[in-house]
């Protein structure tokens, strides 16, 4: 009989913090300036320069620690973790190791399976290192130290995770907390969230952990979904070989679905770990952690309630609304405004998720105002533009907040009322298509789609369906 294998996983989930400036020094941390213009003594590490804690970045990671049932060290501090490395500029990186700021939480995922808790070992603050590009033209590597001292929390769990879905589960909800906390806007492809995989295999029924590798470069869901079902087989290969797995750390290659082995898998003693002596310890005080708690936003459980209880939804629609906090904001403020919350939804859940799919966007991307979706539900509901061309319009407020009133009278899409040349169309059609005519009469209730259709083409589009269905059975 085969052996039976089962997966362990532990993450490792880098958190990159929004805050406005570094998490020692008054640079910025925005996203995508010249290489090396966002830097100073401080985060490019010169002889003699002293780093000064980010207040807000303690504040944020609070926050985190308490939304994820963490116990707090009232009394923490930064250590040194020496290596060397170009992006590396001090040859040390600030980070949190005898006394990170929240130890000992959880978080509940539901899967297909149930639900589950996963438990979070620890939560520490630390300062991102720089970033090396490698320009394959001059065969060189050059450094950017604009990231270097970006604030960062580490937030690193239990093994407890055993599938791929348990995984993404996790991940999806550690980012959900994170936005509604408006901590960190979580974006994988700009590596404002990444995850270090440690995974290994051992045999259904054993107790002890395997050999684990750590995998790292994983930018978005898919190649962690990938990356572990490949790793998993891998390592189950080695062991029905009866080779030995090293433990290592691994790079995946996202175009060629595969990993390999970058360096052997460091541990804290390789690091050489000591206090950092130009940093005074945090003390943080009751008082303090209740002012955080005080501030704590409505989560999605709890809005995706309320919008069934306040709002009529259904515990589908309110679910996918509140998925992100930026996509619930744009609900709220539209329904309030237009008064009609299950039109809204239908808009949101139904044009924008499939606009979103087709530009390959997030709904973090959505930057249009509420006021003008509310205009274009009201218009529709005036009978003043048809379904068909309020999509047309819609997909515009998406692309470029167009103002959709002015929008329709510009392109000619406002519905003509006027049921005299309506009527002088269906006329028209009946008149072109006896052979269709007869068909219907004859018990194809099939071809009246046809004739609302040419109905619509003479119509240029600007008539409503539902008359010309109601004018041509009349006739008919």
């Amino acid at each position: 009989m085969a052996k039976q294998y089962e997966t362990v996983i532990g993450l490792e989930v880098h958190v990159e913090l929004s805050t406005n400036t570094k998490i020692f020094c008054g640079c910025s941390t925005k996203f995508g300036g010249a290489p090396n213009t966002h830097t100073c003594p401080v985060c490019t590490g010169m002889p003699g320069s002293l780093p000064v804690l980010n207040k807000q970045v303690v504040e944020y990671a609070l926050s985190l620690g308490l939304a994820t049932n963490c116990e707090v060290n009232q009394y923490c501090r930064f250590d040194r973790k020496n290596y060397f490395y170009p992006d590396n500029p001090q040859n040390y990186q600030i980070s949190q190791l005898y006394l990170p700021i929240c130890h000992d939480g959880y978080l509940e995922i539901q899967t297909s399976a149930g639900k589950k808790k996963v438990r979070i070992h620890e939560m520490h603050m630390e300062e991102d290192a720089g970033k090396l590009i490698h320009d394959e033209w001059e065969d060189c590597s050059l450094v950017d130290y604009n990231r270097s001292g970006v604030p960062l929390i580490e937030i690193v769990s239990e093994p407890d995770m055993r599938t791929a879905e348990e995984v993404i589960a996790y991940l999806e909800k550690l980012r959900m907390i994170c936005q509604y906390l408006e901590i960190s806007d979580c974006k994988l492809q700009e590596g404002s969230m990444r995850a270090d995989v440690n995974l290994s295999v051992r045999e259904v029924g054993s107790d002890k952990l395997g050999t684990r590798t750590e995998m790292k470069n994983l930018n978005s869901f898919k190649a962690i979904t990938h990356a572990i079902e490949g790793e998993r087989e891998r390592q189950i290969e080695f062991l029905e070989e009866g080779r030995e797995i090293i433990q290592e750390t691994r790079r995946w290659d996202d175009n060629k679905e595969s990993s390999y082995a970058m360096r052997s898998k460091e541990d804290a003693k390789d690091y050489r770990y000591f206090p950092d002596p130009d940093i005074q310890p945090v003390m943080i005080s009751k008082e303090w952690m209740d002012e955080i708690s005080s501030h704590r936003p409505e989560f999605q459980e709890e809005k995706s309630a309320r919008y069934q209880k306040e709002y009529g939804l259904s515990e589908y629609d309110a679910s996918i609304l509140t998925q992100t906090k930026h996509m619930a904001n744009i609900f709220e403020k539209t329904a309030d405004i237009c008064g009609n919350p299950k039109k809204t939804a239908n808009w949101l859940i139904g044009e924008t998720l499939r606009l979103l799919k087709e530009k390959g966007m997030e709904a973090e991307d959505l930057d249009f105002s509420p006021q003008h979706l509310a205009d274009l539900i009201l218009a529709v509901e005036r009978g003043e533009i048809n379904q068909v061309n309020a999509k047309k319009v819609f997909a515009m407020i998406v692309e470029e907040d167009v103002e959709p009133l002015a929008y329709m009278k510009e392109q000619g899409l406002i519905m003509v009322s006027d049921s005299g040349a309506i009527e002088e169309a269906v006329d028209e059609v009946l008149a072109q298509n006896p052979k269709t005519v007869d068909e219907f009469h004859s018990g194809k209730e099939k071809v009246l789609g046809f004739l609302v259709g040419q109905v619509m083409k003479k119509m240029k589009g600007k008539a409503d369906p539902s008359k010309i269905n109601e004018l041509l059975r009349s006739k008919l």
